[in-house]
């Protein structure tokens, strides 16, 4: 392998920094940066980290100065990026649930929808989606970025705002009402076009895409095993659920059965005593990084 042959990868700079390196971690890549580094070393010679916002990725990507990126679908929207979209990965800065960008006002406003904001000022981030959203219904606003803190230009400032929101939280908190969603995001692992087409970085990239889907896959579940006397199989596997049939194996010279699952770690403290109750014994629970199809 030449020692310039690397796959370019960024990270998202900000709210899913750490939630990012922790899904990599996962998917069995070590990450560290140094606190005023943009370039994260990655334990695999072969991948170069940079450091960058997730509203930029999908831009560079685009250029070809990263071959791969991982951002919001609500970045590549805004900024028309053509890109290869590999795969949707659901995680966040909070939870596992698609962020949305919604356009808001103050609850005492009479503002009821879209329509009603003729004329008026929206402040925002997304400047590009919002001009389109309110293009597409034909309804004139004046659209203005806004550097931060936009739920506090509401009322006052601006006769509305376009924001981005995970749990609705700061939304409540600031005293305003969703009168429209403009979009639904997730998470996206993107590749630029001419990335994709190299054989060596398209590997790569995908190898890469399956490991970090199956650490997604493996969150909240968990791995049983136990013995079983084989009188028992049918009333064992009645109680357990599985991403497919158990797999089950005799043990040498006896009558007993090992049987191994993957479960939901929620219904474990459900299932465990019933699986004692029918004669399970031996009972092992372990945790998971990866669950490949």
């Amino acid at each position: 392998m030449s020692e310039e042959k690397k796959l370019v990868i960024g990270f998202p700079k900000g709210s899913l920094e750490k939630a990012t390196y922790d899904l990599f971690a996962k998917a069995g890549y070590k990450i560290s940066v140094s606190s005023r580094s943009y370039y994260p070393r990655i334990d695999d010679k072969e991948m170069k980290g940079i450091l960058i916002r997730s509203q930029e990725m999908s831009k560079y990507v685009e250029n070809g100065n990263m071959d791969c990126g991982i951002c919001g679908k609500d970045w590549i929207l805004e900024n028309n990026s053509d890109v290869v979209e590999i795969c949707e990965l659901m995680y966040s800065k909070q939870t596992a649930n698609p962020v949305r960008w919604v356009l808001c006002v103050h609850e005492d406003s009479p503002f009821k929808c879209a329509e009603d904001l003729e004329g008026k000022t929206i402040a925002t981030e997304a400047v590009g989606m919002t001009t389109r959203f309110f293009e597409e219904k034909g309804v004139k606003v004046k659209v203005e970025f806004s550097w931060g803190a936009t739920e506090v230009k509401c009322p006052g400032l601006v006769d509305a705002i376009v924001e981005l929101t995970e749990t609705g939280s700061s939304i409540r908190a600031n005293r305003l009402k969703i009168i429209d969603t403009l979009a639904i995001s997730t998470t996206r692992f993107i590749a630029n076009k001419e990335a994709w087409e190299d054989k060596w970085k398209r590997e790569k990239i995908e190898h890469l895409a399956m490991l970090l889907q199956g650490a997604l896959r493996a969150r909240n579940k968990v791995g049983l095993k136990m013995n079983v006397p084989e009188k028992s199989l049918d009333e064992v596997v009645a109680i357990l659920p599985s991403l497919k049939e158990p797999t089950i194996a005799h043990l040498r010279n006896s009558d007993w059965l090992a049987i191994e699952v993957v479960v939901d770690e929620q219904i474990v403290r459900e299932i465990i005593p019933k699986l004692k109750k029918v004669g399970a014994e031996g009972i092992i629970e372990y945790g998971l990084n990866k669950v490949i199809p």
